[in-house]
């Protein structure tokens, strides 16, 4: 992947707890309209890098650009400004707030067009607008997803930032959650992804990393991936 179509640009990213590093030297890039993919083993650094993107843990080492611009030292609502937004796995929506306070919530950074854009995001989510007042502590898990990727949406991110947003859910609401990310996808957002299940992921993915025990250790396509023999071995299994 060539340094010209990346939208984000991580370059040896070394971060940690305040402790030895849990991520060392981590380098990735994601592409317009692409969704990269972080796979791995329980305990290889996938959300701290995540995390570390977003700027929720401050990095001992290394860059992270977006589109171009370097955003390693900025907090988290500059990096917002500068087009990331991050959905965490845990605690991604106000319970105590309705979908639509949600939403007009996610919109903070926007100098103007919030009740435009919960409209454009409510064709994507149907079923956000028919339950719109209702409160999030209310909603299903599935549907909870839904209104954290709508809000993560709200401030139209070039990268949005999925830390396992499937994890939980019936097949059914995994598959929905597939289908919004492909939908996201069309629209030239580029999707940075880490999920438990593995073989769905590769599936999805235009690129993927491998990461273990907190470095690099694979890259490719997700098809490739899927037919690595280390990959296989170790992390997907094979089909019967």
């Amino acid at each position: 992947m060539s340094n010209d179509d990346a939208v984000l640009d991580v370059q040896g990213i070394t971060a940690g707890y305040g402790g030895p590093p849990i991520i060392d030297q981590v380098s990735i890039k994601a592409k317009k309209g692409e969704i990269t993919a972080i796979v791995g083993p329980n305990g290889a650094g996938k959300s701290t890098l995540l995390k570390a993107v977003a700027g929720l843990i401050r990095p001992a080492a290394g860059r992270v650009f977006v589109e171009g611009k370097e955003v390693t030292t900025q907090p988290v609502e500059k990096r917002v400004r500068y087009g990331i937004a991050y959905v965490p796995q845990v605690e991604n929506v106000f319970p105590d707030l309705s979908i639509r306070e949600n939403l007009d919530m996610g919109g903070y950074a926007r100098k103007s067009g919030v009740s435009e854009r919960i409209d454009q995001l409510f064709e994507l989510f149907p079923d956000l607008k028919e339950s719109s007042h209702r409160r999030a502590s209310t909603l299903s898990g599935g549907q909870r997803t839904m209104l954290a990727l709508a809000r993560g949406l709200m401030v139209d991110p070039s990268v949005l930032i999925l830390d396992e947003p499937s994890v939980g859910l019936s097949p059914k609401f995994q598959s929905l959650v597939w289908e919004r990310i492909e939908q996201i996808r069309s629209t030239k957002v580029s999707i940075l992804i880490v999920e438990q299940n593995t073989r769905e992921t590769l599936r999805h993915a235009q690129w993927a990393y491998v990461l273990v025990l907190g470095r690099n250790r694979l890259e490719g396509t997700g098809q490739e991936l899927l037919q690595n023999e280390e990959v296989i071995n170790l992390y997907v299994g094979r089909l019967s």
